[in-house]
């Protein structure tokens, strides 16, 4: 696809830092590498030159790389200056770059969005980019890396090539059937194939539970009665004053939260408001959001104070649960009463007992649910919502009689596999995915 316009940006971080990288990709790049650094660079090659402005004054020295097209990211001619990352050098060359006819600032996603139309990129591997941009773990890097590689555009063709096969076998059948280089009845073969890739996208679609903990986070909540030590295992974990300490019930009203990197997995955890009977107004809200919050978790962790227990009554939650007991500084064990059989772990936040195999234990639930790094998953709901709706017309597929609306089903099948990576049309999402990059990618 060749568009008439050039787009540029800054794509380094925020200024001022040690470097600025200035990007443009377009039809008139060549051109405005050309002028402003003075004479033709060579390409795939970075080279040290003398950057100048329209009026022939000198903005920077730095370096100039140019990239042909079709052999780029966005499959256009695509060029980087590189120089100091001072404000006014990098909003010098942009207003430079901006002057020239034909050359606008690019908007959010636009060069990955032309390295998309350009065929550069299917639509899953452009998701992936997002996802490695702002991944902030090593389990979260990883599968975004493998994705963007294209692991899981090719599982999504491979099946999509099987039901085009299988359409073609049909229909073949169907118009064909008294030639002699067309083979007879498909249905063990095509339909066996069928069945078998229904179980295959069944599997595939049950994983999508593992790559919402990889990508979202493991969703820890800290359950327990007030003044059971809730907001002190919070701060703990997370290292700062992020909740308020107090002897009195009811402290803690809202929802807080906190991001761990544990072992590479992202796990977040949610400190709640104190389980009680007969709280004040504000503090049931806080109460009520504590019970919605569990309900989504992955897992719990149910405080008591085993210096004061007390009954927190039912736990509003089916998510996993391990009981924790608090202030181990305040008893001490003794033979005719082992707390170990009541808690699966015994904590103080004051010396800290137990918080480092607490948060081991943590991190080993949340790496089994994320299962192995290497699995090839669906990263979006659309990509669940897809598949489904795949099964759903292969299903019908084998469910309805007549060849004609059987391999119409096969072909709405194969149309919704194609919605996934791009192969078909999905102008109506292109502006919702390319909106979640930064200007400048």
């Amino acid at each position: 696809m060749i568009l008439s316009d050039s787009i540029v940006a800054l794509s380094s971080g925020r200024l001022p830092a040690g470097i600025a990288v200035i990007r443009i990709s377009g039809p008139k790049t060549r051109f405005v590498v050309e002028t402003i650094a003075g004479s033709v660079v060579k390409e795939r090659r970075a080279v040290y030159r003398k950057l100048t402005a329209a009026d022939g004054s000198v903005i920077d020295r730095g370096l100039v790389l140019f990239l042909p097209g079709p052999g780029s990211f966005t499959g256009e001619d695509i060029a980087e200056f590189q120089v100091h990352g001072g404000r006014a050098v990098a909003a010098k060359m942009l207003e430079t770059i901006t002057g020239f006819d034909g050359v606008r600032h690019a908007e959010p996603g636009e060069f990955t969005r032309r390295a998309f139309l350009n065929g550069r990129l299917d639509l899953v591997e452009t998701e992936a980019l997002a996802d490695l941009v702002n991944a902030e773990t090593e389990a979260q890097r990883r599968f975004a890396v493998r994705n963007a590689e294209g692991t899981q555009s090719k599982l999504y063709a491979n099946w999509r090539r099987r039901l085009i096969h299988a359409r073609a076998m049909i229909e073949a059948e169907i118009d064909f059937a008294d030639e002699e280089d067309v083979p007879g009845s498909v249905a063990e073969t095509v339909w066996a194939d069928v069945r078998a890739m229904i179980g295959e996208i069944d599997r595939h679609v049950d994983g999508f539970r593992a790559a919402e903990v990889i990508r979202d986070g493991f969703e820890v909540v800290i359950l327990g009665p007030p003044n059971a030590g809730k907001s002190s295992l919070f701060n703990a974990l997370a290292r700062r004053e992020a909740a308020i300490v107090t002897d009195e019930p009811g402290t803690t009203r809202d929802l807080l939260e906190v991001v761990l990197d544990l072992d590479g997995m992202r796990v977040r955890v949610t400190d709640t408001a104190g389980l009680r009977e007969a709280p004040g107004k504000v503090e049931a809200i806080g109460i009520e959001k504590a019970r919605a919050k569990a309900g989504g978790a992955d897992l719990l962790l149910l405080l008591e104070d085993m210096a004061a227990p007390v009954d927190a009554g039912a736990v509003p939650s089916d998510a996993p649960l391990l009981r924790i007991g608090t202030k181990a500084d305040l008893v001490a064990d003794g033979p005719a009463f082992d707390r170990s059989k009541l808690y699966d772990a015994m904590i103080s936040t004051k010396d800290g007992t137990g918080l480092a195999e607490l948060l081991a234990e943590v991190g080993r639930r949340a790496a089994a649910a994320a299962g192995e790094i290497g699995d090839v998953l669906p990263s979006r709901l659309r990509h669940v919502e897809l598949l489904k709706e795949t099964n759903f017309h292969l299903g019908a597929a084998l469910s309805v009689r007549g060849q004609e609306l059987r391999a119409e089903e096969l072909r709405l099948a194969a149309d919704r596999l194609g919605r996934i990576t791009g192969a078909v049309d999905v102008e109506d999402l292109l502006d919702v995915i390319f909106s979640q990059f930064c200007i400048g990618k």
